[in-house]
């Protein structure tokens, strides 16, 4: 993924206002993340755990969307799969519910989908961040195709978001 700045953030959103988008809270360390491992840059807001973002580039344009999802527990994360890399992660997945673009969104309508609570799925599947023991199934994929998969899934997800 290629480096975005603050701006091409705020502007990439499909599924909130103008207002919202400009209100909401990016994080302010975009140039030491690492983008060259990032198929999606997800975050939680600080000031509102119930809150995540996920940025994706999508035929060349960056596209994001708000999510809703639980606020971290503290006691044990629910350990499941994530639906965007196969992974089940020791920080647990969270169900993350995006409303939809347009009117549907306005109406209230949602979609939702689990992901892992960090938003950490493309460092996982480089083994760039360990998930913890078990959190892998045994996969024939290459990397590169696991990747893949991982890019397919978050377009996918956005792709019904914006239907």
């Amino acid at each position: 993924m290629k480096p975005l700045t603050e701006q091409e953030i705020r502007t990439a959103f499909v599924n909130c206002t103008k207002g919202e988008a400009r209100r909401l809270s990016v994080p302010r360390d975009l140039a030491e993340r690492p983008w060259d491992d990032l198929d999606y840059l997800g975050w939680r807001d600080p000031r509102a755990p119930h809150r995540a973002y996920l940025v994706t580039e999508l035929d060349g344009q960056p596209r994001a969307l708000a999510l809703r999802c639980p606020s971290p527990a503290p006691t044990q994360p629910r350990r499941g799969m994530c639906s965007m890399c196969l992974t089940s992660p020791t920080g647990g997945v969270s169900l993350m519910v995006a409303p939809r673009a347009g009117r549907a969104g306005q109406q209230g309508n949602t979609v939702g989908t689990y992901m892992c609570s960090d938003l950490a799925c493309s460092l996982y599947v480089r083994g760039k961040k360990d998930a913890g023991a078990g959190a892998r199934l045994h996969e024939s994929l290459t990397v590169g195709e696991k990747i893949q998969r991982t890019v397919a899934n978050v377009a996918a997800f956005i792709a019904t978001v914006t239907a």
